[in-house]
């Protein structure tokens, strides 16, 4: 027993559509989201398009009728082109019109009886539309999709779900005239309804995804270098440092500190001195592999780690050293010293960051002790930071202050 009609059930799905599509509009527009404006447009045009479709059905002409099925082709292809662009993706403009084109070629060529292979037709189109946007959304699998399976699922379904009928009315019916009038037309009205809900709820948390990564992101990075502050950069590290231990493998901690940068600041201005932290930034990043962690830790200071051995890591101390006392900087003063002290420190797998940057801290006090612009290496490792603080307290009390490093 079912005691509303198809057409009841179709007004109720637009209308949820559309209160849907609007929202979407509204929060994109809020949020200067361009994806979120694609989704809600869709669905304004596809609520729309059924709407009319429902409400006037055989009051309308032929060609308005056809056009009416094209607009609803058009809202498939803009769902597929919003998952492009929350992507970062161009959309695709020939593959959002072209499901439309093929649903006006196959009313205009096939004969008007052959209404079944109309029906194939059409929901083909809804189909590969569905498997585009849940292939779009399946590329995105290395970021950290194993919570968002449901953006996945749900065009699978979707598609599924209007493909097995047709294809069991082509294979089972296919010359029963009221297969269109059978039970699956109510089927596909409640379907649509759930799937309009279902789908609003995953863009959303699609959305809230993206932004919590954005806020991590920025909580983690330094905004003048774009490299990672001292937190990401503990953080990151601290990942890479236990998959190391895991392999058995060595890591070597550096830390570089811009020599006499106060000074640059002072003769030069504070923007030359942020436009002398940029380039150091960007020599690091060069001459570092893509495995290897790099961060901005305060002021003039930066560190990296490095999976490989001490000898490794003094090698590509010394390579960032020279390549950033070549930069030629110059100013409207003249050329500005481009130099670096760099302190090296490794140790066998699972050592701890803070151990190593103690280890490294020392080693460039030594670097700056020596006259700067040179790399030097720790040559003991200290077993723990109780012992590096009474170190440092040593040096602190000794005759000889350490050099200031700025």
């Amino acid at each position: 027993m079912m005691s509303l009609d198809s057409i009841t059930l179709y007004l109720v799905a637009t209308m949820v559509a559309a209160l849907l599509g609007a929202m979407m509009v509204f929060f994109g527009r809020q949020e200067n989201s361009p994806a979120l404006k694609w989704w809600g447009t869709a669905y304004l045009l596809g609520a729309a398009s059924v709407a009319l479709w429902t409400a006037a059905g055989d009051r309308l002409g032929p060609h308005l009728y056809l056009a009416l099925n094209a607009v609803g082709f058009v809202a498939c292809g803009m769902v597929w082109n919003a998952a492009r662009v929350f992507h970062g993706r161009k959309p695709n403009w020939p593959g959002l019109l072209v499901g439309a084109l093929a649903w006006v070629a196959a009313v205009t060529l096939l004969a008007p009886e052959a209404s079944m292979l109309r029906m194939i037709i059409g929901a083909g189109i809804v189909s590969v539309y569905a498997a585009l946007t849940a292939s779009e959304l399946w590329t995105e699998r290395r970021k950290s999709l194993q919570r968002r399976w449901p953006a996945f699922v749900m065009p699978v379904m979707h598609g599924c779900v209007l493909m097995l009928p047709v294809l069991i009315g082509s294979f089972l019916r296919p010359h029963d005239a009221g297969f269109s009038q059978s039970i699956w037309v109510k089927v596909f009205a409640v379907e649509l309804i759930l799937y309009a809900v279902g789908t609003v709820f995953v863009i959303f948390m699609l959305v809230s995804e993206r932004t919590v990564t954005a806020h991590r992101t920025a909580a983690s990075t330094d905004p003048l270098t774009g490299m990672l502050n001292r937190r990401g950069f503990s953080e990151a590290c601290g990942r890479v440092i236990e998959r190391e231990a895991k392999a058995g493998r060595p890591v070597t901690v550096m830390i570089f500190d811009i020599d006499h940068f106060k000074s640059i600041n002072d003769r030069f201005g504070h923007p030359a001195g942020d436009e002398m932290l940029k380039l150091f930034s960007t020599v690091v990043v060069s001459n570092l592999r893509i495995t290897d962690m790099s961060g901005r830790i305060g002021g003039e200071e930066f560190a990296a780690l490095l999976p490989c051995s001490l000898e490794e890591g003094v090698l590509v101390a010394e390579r960032v050293r020279e390549a950033f006392e070549t930069s030629g900087v110059v100013v409207d003063e003249g050329p500005v010293d481009t130099t670096v002290s760099i302190g090296v420190a490794g140790g066998p797998a699972g050592t701890e960051l803070e151990v190593l940057l103690a280890s490294a801290d020392t080693a460039l006090y030594q670097a700056k002790r020596g006259g700067r612009n040179r790399v030097e290496a720790a040559e003991e490792l200290p077993l723990s930071l109780e012992n590096w603080r009474r170190q440092s307290a040593a040096r602190i009390s000794a005759p000889q202050p350490r050099p200031a490093t700025a």
